[in-house]
């Protein structure tokens, strides 16, 4: 089996040292070019990690553009991944390798299909979600699926602890899967689309608190889009508080840290920035 990866940033990476670790290998990199890189936050470079493994490295600027297709296709590839990637894969690249495209989603498909999976799954109060590895076709997230890991959630659980779960679920589910794939074990399932869910994008003004709601949908929202998210905010004379971490006040709470009043309760403000405006 001939295998490719697409990716820019450190959970693709993440994922491509796992293949190594369970003794796969890999026969394509493609990533952004350079430029394109740098003016990315978060994004990463592989050449040491493809040097090291002797893994050639095709970097492009759209992978739908005929110098990538070029490149996929002279790899005569087996199954190509596309982790940690943003521009949409149409049906060219879908069609090149000759058993298909994976993908991988931070939910339990067909439960949550979209965007925002952490927020989401923190704002439904979920007591589990995953990761699910998929063959990608023209839909969103509809592929069928190759393999799943659940990831158990607890009440409290902020978005910054189940991002660093769901990047070690990726992971552990490359560990188990590659070897299945490599040795042609896996069989993709359908999804049961009748029990598929979207959740839909969320903006940072999504973070809004409403201090004429409850408390407790407060607390919630704080704990769903904290770091690496933008923040929940209420806006006051002075700017824009962002909300990183908070918790709900007992009734005997008197100071000295900040908080916010609702009408079933008061939060207490553990960790804030404020955005002042400029001028």
């Amino acid at each position: 089996m001939r295998f490719g990866f697409v990716t820019c940033v450190q959970l693709g990476l993440s994922c491509m040292e796992a293949i190594y670790e369970s003794g796969g290998s890999l026969d394509l990199i493609m990533t952004l070019e350079d430029d394109m890189a740098k003016a990315k936050s978060g994004r990463i470079y592989v050449d040491e990690f493809a040097a090291k493994h002797d893994v050639p490295v095709a970097k492009v600027r759209n992978i739908n553009k005929p110098d990538a297709i070029e490149a996929l296709a002279k790899a005569d590839l087996d199954w190509l991944f596309i982790i940690g990637w943003s521009q949409i894969a149409r049906e060219d690249v879908l069609a090149l390798p000759s058993k298909g495209v994976i993908g991988m989603h931070p939910t339990l498909l067909p439960v949550g299909r979209g965007r925002a999976a952490i927020p989401w799954a923190i704002l439904k109060r979920l007591e589990k979600t995953g990761v699910t590895l998929f063959k990608m076709d023209s839909g969103v997230d509809t592929g069928p699926i190759l393999a799943q890991t659940e990831v158990p959630m607890h009440p409290q659980i902020s978005a910054a602890e189940l991002y660093n779960d769901v990047e070690t679920a990726h992971v552990t589910l490359i560990n188990d899967a590659f070897p299945k794939l490599a040795s042609g074990k896996i069989e993709p399932v359908e999804q049961d689309h009748s029990k598929a869910t979207e959740w839909p994008g969320r903006k940072p003004e999504d973070g809004a608190i409403d201090v004429g709601g409850s408390v407790h949908e407060a607390e919630c929202l704080i704990r769903a889009v904290t770091h690496p998210y933008p923040g929940a905010f209420v806006e006051n004379a002075e700017g824009r508080l962002i909300v990183w971490r908070a918790e709900i006040a007992t009734d005997d709470y008197t100071g000295p840290d900040q908080t916010l009043a609702f009408p079933d309760g008061r939060l207490r403000i553990l960790e804030s920035e404020l955005d002042q405006p400029e001028g």
